[in-house]
C-alpha cells in the first residue's frame, strides 16, 4: 500500500484494552465506596448497557452526562441494587478519574506502532472524552507515536459523522486518498471512514463475518501484512 502516508487509529477497543481497564476501575471504585455487589454480575450487564449508551451518544440522542450516569443507573436497576443518586454521581466521577490509571493494551500494540512509525504519520480519532483520552495516551506511553489526536468533543461531532473524518484530515494535512482508518467498530470506524474515501482495516477481534473487500485482522500484528 505504497500510496498510504497517514494512518488514523481508533483508541478504545482497538489499541487500548477498554474492557480490562474498565473492569479494574470498577473494582477500585466499588471498594472505595463500599458498594456491596457481585462485581462480575455487575460487569456482565454493564458491558452491554454501556455499548447501548455509547450508540445513543454517537447518534447524538443523549448527552455526555446522560451517558456517564445512565449506564450506571440502568445496571444497578437490573441487578436490583438500590443505589442513591449521590452514590451514582460519585461513582460516575470516580470512574472517569480512575479509568486512565489502568493501561492494559492489546497484545502487540507497541510492537506494531514501533514498526509503523518510521514510515507513516499516525493519528488518533476517538469518540472518547477529551480529559480521559489524553490521560490514557499519556499514561500508556502511546503519546509518542501520534502526530494529531482528534476527539469528538473537539470536532463537535462523533464518528461515523463524516465531519469528524474531514476535520481529522484537515488537521493532519492529509488527503483521504493517502489515508487509512484502523478501528474495531464497524459502523463508527469502518463505514464512517470508508464513506469519506479513506481506506480501512477492520480490527475484527471477535472474528465476525465481513465483506470480502474489507481488510480484516483478528490480531494487531496482522496489520503488518497490509502496511
Amino acid at each position: 500500500m505504497k500510496h498510504i502516508n497517514h494512518i488514523f487509529f481508533d483508541l478504545d477497543h482497538t489499541l487500548w484494552d477498554f474492557e480490562t481497564n474498565s473492569d479494574i476501575a470498577f473494582n477500585t471504585i466499588f471498594e472505595k465506596h463500599n458498594v456491596k455487589v457481585d462485581l462480575q454480575k455487575f460487569l456482565n450487564y454493564y458491558r452491554g448497557i454501556n455499548q447501548k449508551y455509547w450508540k445513543l451518544y454517537r447518534d447524538e440522542k443523549i448527552t455526555k452526562e446522560d451517558l456517564r450516569v445512565g449506564r450506571l443507573k440502568d445496571t444497578f436497576k437490573i441487578i436490583k441494587f438500590d443505589a442513591s443518586s449521590s452514590l451514582i454521581d460519585n461513582l460516575s466521577v470516580d470512574y472517569i478519574e480512575y479509568l486512565p490509571n489502568n493501561n492494559q493494551l492489546f497484545e502487540g500494540t507497541h510492537e506494531l506502532l514501533d514498526y509503523l512509525k518510521p514510515n507513516y504519520q499516525m493519528h488518533i480519532i476517538t469518540n472518547g472524552f477529551n480529559e480521559v483520552q489524553s490521560k490514557k495516551l499519556r499514561n500508556s506511553g502511546l503519546n509518542q507515536y501520534f502526530n494529531q489526536i482528534i476527539t469528538s468533543e473537539e470536532a463537535g461531532v462523533k464518528k461515523p459523522n463524516p465531519h469528524i473524518f474531514n476535520y481529522a484530515l484537515n488537521k493532519a494535512n492529509a488527503l483521504s486518498s493517502e489515508s487509512i482508518m484502523i478501528g474495531d467498530n464497524w459502523e463508527a470506524d469502518i463505514m464512517g471512514a470508508k464513506n469519506v474515501g479513506l481506506d480501512v482495516i477492520f480490527c475484527n477481534f471477535n472474528k465476525e463475518p465481513v465483506s470480502e473487500n474489507i481488510k480484516s485482522v483478528s490480531l494487531l500484528s496482522e496489520i503488518k501484512k497490509y502496511l
